[in-house]
């Protein structure tokens, strides 16, 4: 498998700009400091805000759960859970949450293996709404 990825980082001045880089993408991923509670609130209002642009709608979203090296780092259930991800896929949005050391490259692989199976998913799916709605005509 191979990725096309761009970092346009977090910083409150490039937010604006992260709906010019949802448009025609296959994935999302959405890196959050695993053991920065004080701003776990602002990464789950930005996370809602970005995933419900209509540029990322049905965007499957990896979301990493980085920093797992440290000592204060929480869980990706508890990640999972901070930033209300079960919420997003109550609204039908592939996504899901994998702990990760981006230093170490621990779980980055299979974070990465996951997010290339919802957009297989996500594309096979379309195909086949698709050819049913050929064959209805």
């Amino acid at each position: 498998m191979s990725f096309v990825i761009w970092d346009v980082g977090g910083q409150d001045r490039v937010r604006a700009l992260w709906r010019s880089y949802t448009r025609a993408a296959d994935g999302m991923v959405f890196v959050v400091d695993s053991a920065d509670i004080e701003r776990m609130e602002e990464a789950r209002v930005e996370l809602a805000r970005v995933t419900r642009t209509r540029e990322a709608a049905g965007v499957p979203l990896l979301v990493v759960a980085n920093k797992q090296d440290l000592l204060l780092a929480r869980s990706a259930v508890d990640i999972e859970r901070l930033l209300g991800v079960a919420e997003l896929r109550h609204a039908g949005r592939s996504c899901c949450v994998r702990p990760a050391c981006a230093i170490t490259g621990d779980g980055l692989d299979e974070a990465l293996q996951q997010l290339h199976q919802m957009i297989v998913d996500r594309r096979r799916d379309a195909k086949h709404r698709r050819a049913k709605t050929r064959h209805r005509h």
